[in-house]
């Protein structure tokens, strides 16, 4: 059983790709300045550059394909979206009894229910980085938990992508030219502010990093001017890139050995190896000489 509803099946992933999910993105489309509320149609969170700056956008493709702010849109998610939690233990990740009413931004269309995927089939990002990004929860600023999943098919086991109820970070890899929806589900309705950061290798060998709050109005008692007003509490930094055996950076004071450290090591072993070279011919030297006066003796 899943948290599907007639005739729509909003946590399962139909049998054969949603044409929808064939789509690509012109190089040139604008940023929308004017604030909006997004409560139906297709809107996707992808990387972008905006004069220059790698950063997160909604693109948003419910009328006229546009790119817009996070801190200037609100994805409402209202009543239509309501499913009750089947009762069934695949479901405990969800944290709340069965039988309760959550809200469900669905993994497949639903007319009435905003439908919130991601991308990274912007033209100029897909030309600059080094085969995809990575996708990480930043935090959660709610009146209940946000869980992310997808479902293959009715009778597949969920695969949980993000839960607020675990520490900030939960990464996830997104190849380039990836276009791609799941199941998104608030347990309580309010706003909430979803952080969002997204970080890419460049071919260029350059690593770039940006967060954004997602916007939602959840439930139809609750106010997308409050959502749009709402303001983020800080977000920790990304962590550094790990090492090529997971650890963190090499130059990382907590107990990495830097690579000032790694420099003069190496610096002390060519001393070491010159001293021993030295005393070697030294010895050679005064045994030549011993020799020589015993044989003149």
């Amino acid at each position: 059983m899943t948290l599907a509803a007639q005739p729509a099946s909003p946590a399962a992933q139909p049998s054969s790709p949603d044409p929808v999910l064939d789509q690509s993105i012109a190089p040139d489309l604008p940023v929308a300045d004017e604030p909006a509320v997004l409560a139906a149609g297709h809107v996707d969170l992808g990387p972008r550059y905006v004069d220059d700056e790698w950063t997160l956008l909604i693109h948003d493709d419910a009328a006229q394909p546009v790119w817009r702010d996070p801190d200037r849109t609100v994805l409402r998610v209202t009543d239509a979206a309501l499913r009750d939690v089947p009762d069934d233990p695949v479901y405990g990740f969800l944290g709340v009894p069965a039988g309760t009413q959550v809200h469900v931004v669905p993994q497949v269309q639903h007319p009435d229910v905003v439908w919130v995927g991601w991308n990274t089939q912007d033209p100029r990002v897909m030309e600059t980085i080094d085969r995809g990004v990575t996708l990480e929860l930043a935090g959660v600023d709610g009146p209940g938990e946000v869980v992310m999943y997808l479902q293959d098919g009715t009778f597949s086991e969920p695969q949980v992508l993000w839960r607020s109820a675990e520490p900030p970070g939960q990464p996830m890899w997104v190849e380039v030219n990836t276009h791609t929806h799941a199941n998104w589900v608030f347990t309580t309705p309010g706003v909430y502010l979803v952080a969002v950061r997204v970080s890419a290798d460049l071919v260029g060998g350059e690593r770039v990093s940006a967060t954004r709050h997602l916007r939602f109005a959840v439930g139809d008692a609750t106010s997308p001017d409050d959502a749009l007003a709402a303001r983020p509490d800080e977000v920790a930094p990304a962590p550094p890139p790990a090492g090529p055996d997971g650890a963190g950076p090499a130059d990382d004071a907590a107990g990495g050995a830097g690579p000032w450290l790694v420099v003069g090591l190496v610096v002390v072993a060519v001393g070491l190896a010159g001293a021993l070279v030295a005393v070697v011919l030294r010895g050679r030297a005064v045994r030549r000489r011993v020799e020589q006066e015993r044989a003149g003796s």
